[in-house]
Formats: C-alpha cells, structure tokens, sequence
C-alpha cells in the first residue's frame, strides 16, 4: 500500500492524528527531501526509516518503490510540505506507479494540510470556482502565464518563490486591470505570517519582505 500523506506548511503542529498514525507504522517513508522529513519526524519521535523520491529520481528508483509495493511492503510518500503530488514531484510518481500497479487501490490519500487551499481559504475571494496553475515559468512562457491569469473567468491561485514574487507583482501590474483584487500569502502557518490585500495598485506599492515562499490568488476577471 501507498499513503499519499499530508505534512504541515510550517507549524508542526497542523498535522492529522491519521498522518502520525500512518508515519508510524509504515515500513519506508518516502521523501522529497530526507533532511526537511526527519526535522518532522524527530518532533514526533517517529523512527520508520525513510528513502529519497524527488523530481531527479531516474527509473531505477520508480521501479525500486514499485518492488517493495508488489512485495506488500507499506509504503507513505510525504513532499517538503503540504499535500504531496499537488504541483510537487510525487505527482509523476503517483503516475509511474498507477500505469505499474495491478491494484491501483492500495494508493489512497491522507488529507492533511495544502498551501493553495489554505491561502483561498482566507483570499475573501470567491471560491466556488477556482483555477490553481503551480508556479510560473522561469522564463519561457512566463509572459504567456500571467496573460492567462489576466484573462480568466475565475479565481487564479499560483505560487511564487521568494526570488522572483516582486517581478512577479510588476507582471501583473501590466496585465491586470489596476483595481483588479490581489491577495498574496507569505509563510502561511508560520511565525512571520504575513497576507497583502487589496488592488494590485495597491499591493504592488506595499513593503514587502522577499523572504519565505508565497501563494498570490487573483480576483476573477469583470464582466
């Protein structure tokens, strides 16, 4: 069996007694990082033994996992943070695995924690319809990106990292009408929260640190 486990965002404290529960008792967990888990684990005094999956992973190691899951080994994949398989590596392998495997139901999610759920949550923005698009490209497409986000019929969540939010608030600034709503959610659940609002106007004249990771949500396009 696989367990698609969620991990907090930030405060150790957000995660489920079902994803404790499920961290426990596997046989391996696997890791976006082995380093960024084992600070988790060595909170809860976890022990289960942990392997590396992440996005330069080659066939070998799909092929490893899916061996020890024929073999009826347990397995939990959890990312750095979050919900794993949502723009994040274990999607690719959540992939290999469902084309691999003849019982595709010992794949099954522990719901948990998500960045772009938690940052919506709290947007203000409406929420019956949204449209979550990852993050930006780095630099090919990256115009084509936030003309898309310019022009669509519902709410648009992405992330940014830290490195490039401020260039990312002056393309938009180009593309969006100036009252259009922007919310921009900075280190969500952590000690340096922060969350901007208001018009992308506004937003792009804000003192804003560039430090920690972000989920920019978009007001829907006017009528």
């Amino acid at each position: 069996m696989l367990s698609i486990v969620a991990t907090p965002i930030g405060n150790l404290g957000d995660i489920t007694l079902r994803a404790l529960e499920i961290l426990k008792s596997a046989d391996i967990i696997l890791c976006e990082d082995t380093r960024v888990t084992k600070n988790l684990l060595s909170h809860y005094e976890i022990t289960t033994p942990t392997m590396s999956y992440h996005q330069h992973s080659d066939e070998k190691k799909v092929s490893e996992i899916l061996s020890l899951l024929t073999d009826g080994k347990h397995l939990a994949l959890v990312t750095d943070a979050g919900t794993p398989g949502i723009s994040d590596p274990g999607n690719k392998l959540i992939h290999d695995l469902t084309n691999n495997l003849i019982n595709k139901s010992t794949i099954t999610p522990i719901p948990g924690p998500s960045a772009v759920i938690a940052a919506l949550s709290i947007s203000g923005l409406p929420t019956d319809k949204f449209i979550f698009m990852g993050f930006p490209p780095h630099k090919k497409g990256r115009e084509t990106f936030f003309r898309e986000v310019a022009d669509a019929k519902y709410t648009v969540a992405f992330y940014e990292s830290n490195h490039r939010i401020l260039k990312a608030i002056s393309q938009l600034e180009k593309v969006l009408d100036a009252k259009r709503e922007v919310v921009i959610c900075r280190e969500l659940t952590k000690k340096f929260e922060t969350v901007y609002r208001g018009s992308i106007e506004e937003v792009s004249k804000m003192e804003m640190s560039e430090k920690g990771e972000f989920v920019v949500i978009i007001n829907k396009r006017g009528k």
